[in-house]
């Protein structure tokens, strides 16, 4: 497994390494087959106020991003819980993957490698012709990603995976854009375009 372990506002010690290093292991230990990279992201407020210490995990297993994030005041706890929060998505995610979410005789669909998604869609010509760099308005950052159709349940699927407030997708059916976001009183909305 490919792991990259990043610092902000601080400096990543061979002992923090190592300790972020054998918390990760265990965690992805009955998952090793699925999980190919791993970003680790450990970071400290700026504000000496505010005792924040985050710990924030990014995988990627068989094409599919599973993000996991916690907070406290102490950096060793949050790599601790947020080791502890991955594992139980890597699960989630695994069962998913079984039979057992789907009728019999019906089996989960294999998620495509990244080279063969590449194959299936060659790009011709340049992609930079004709286009000028332009920095973004300062605290703006972009995400561009690829986008397959998808029904609303595998839609709310990648929000419990991914650990965020909303998920953008396609719709299978419509295919247009629409947003999956977690109620603050429970259960799931969905925003869409009216005509």
């Amino acid at each position: 497994m490919k792991l990259l372990i990043h610092g902000r506002n601080l400096e990543i010690t061979p002992a923090l390494r190592e300790y972020t290093q054998s918390k990760l292991e265990r965690a992805i230990q009955h998952f090793e087959e699925m999980v190919k990279e791993a970003d680790v992201h450990l970071s400290v407020a700026k504000n000496p106020r505010v005792p924040l210490q985050t710990a924030e995990i990014t995988v990627f297993a068989n094409g599919t991003v599973i993000r996991a994030q916690e907070r406290s005041e102490n950096l060793y706890a949050s790599i601790d819980l947020v080791a502890s929060k991955l594992c139980r998505q890597l699960r989630r995610y695994k069962d998913r993957q079984t039979d057992h979410h789907h009728s019999h005789g019906h089996s989960a669909s294999v998620t495509p490698t990244t080279k063969e998604v590449i194959n299936e869609s060659s790009i011709d010509g340049s992609l930079l012709d004709g286009k000028e760099a332009q920095l973004p308005n300062p605290g703006i950052r972009r995400k561009y990603f690829s986008m397959k159709p998808m029904s609303i349940d595998e839609a709310r699927h990648q929000l419990d995976l991914i650990d965020h407030d909303f998920y953008l997708f396609k719709d299978k059916e419509t295919m247009e854009l629409q947003v999956i976001y977690k109620r603050n009183h429970g259960g799931y909305g969905v925003i869409q375009a009216k005509d």
